[in-house]
């Protein structure tokens, strides 16, 4: 069973629910799928290359905390998990968040903490440091314990010691760290910022490293050979137990097409076939208890 850990899907705006992020506007019309990118659609790709359920991460061309598509997918697909947008330092967060959680098939909340708080997901600014503020907020992250919510985080390397110190202050969270946390390739991770995540490793944690978005993380053709010793650094240093695949479709559809996204994998030698099973599903359902 091949699980995809991190899609996307929206629909078309409407008076409630209209488009307001500028920069996502502007990309999905570069997208290699229709401007308007449905669940339906989604799984019409998912049945193409073989993948059996995804995870719906949380798309905010609208406004960035608005997840009423979010929570339409997952209520009407059994094949569709989700991630949420949460604003944690908002009136309310912790009821909100509480709300979210009850709808099954929700699995829990993303950050960007690599996104500046007043242009959330509009731009990337690894500098930024909110998250670390984000910890004092203790009933938000109390009614994440109370829910078991999974704390998806999207960090840069430069980022680490904040995502640390997140992990050591609530160390009974699940984490699920997105997109390499945007190593750069062409660094071997042995001599990069990318070894602090080795911290995070320590058998009293439960955190997943997501190798996802590798089309647009690597700078090599498929398949993305520049990154293959991140994932062999990755399974030394986690174990297979906990690193999971994602395509990060369909924004690496400019670059790539589905089954590309997922096949790479194939050519990684350090992966056992047996390894993929761990990556492409395994893992992340025993770490997000699917």
């Amino acid at each position: 069973m091949v699980l995809d850990t991190h899609t996307h899907a929206w629909t078309r705006p409407t008076r409630d629910h209209p488009w307001v992020n500028g920069p996502l506007v502007e990309t999905v019309d570069e997208f290699g799928v229709d401007t308007v990118y449905t669940a339906e659609k989604l799984l019409e790709d998912m049945d193409a290359v073989g993948v059996d359920e995804a995870v719906v991460v949380g798309y905010p061309i609208c406004e960035w905390t608005d997840n009423h598509y979010t929570l339409e997918c997952v209520e009407a697909n059994d094949r569709l998990s989700g991630i949420v947008m949460l604003d944690q330092f908002a009136d309310g967060a912790a009821d909100r968040l509480r709300d979210r959680m009850a709808v099954e098939g929700v699995l829990g909340f993303r950050l960007g903490a690599i996104c500046p708080y007043d242009r959330m997901w509009e731009t990337f600014d690894p500098s930024v440091s909110w998250l670390r503020e984000s910890i004092e907020e203790t009933s938000f992250w109390e009614a994440a314990r109370d829910t078991d919510a999974l704390v998806q985080i999207l960090a840069d390397i430069d980022q680490l010691e904040d995502v640390i110190e997140l992990v050591e202050t609530y160390p009974d969270l699940r984490y699920a760290l997105d997109h390499f946390c945007h190593a750069d390739p062409t660094v071997p991770p042995e001599e990069s910022k990318f070894g602090a995540l080795e911290a995070l490793a320590a058998d009293e944690y439960e955190v997943v490293v997501k190798i996802s978005e590798v089309v647009h993380r690597s700078e090599a053709e498929f398949p993305y050979r520049d990154v293959h010793d991140h994932v062999r650094w990755l399974l030394e240093t986690f174990g297979r137990e906990r690193i999971a695949w994602g395509s990060d479709f369909p924004n690496v559809s400019d670059e790539a097409t589905y089954e590309e996204s997922l096949r790479w994998l194939e050519h990684v030698d350090c992966l056992s076939k047996k390894d993929r099973t761990w990556l492409t599903g395994r893992s992340f359902r025993t770490v997000a208890d699917i």
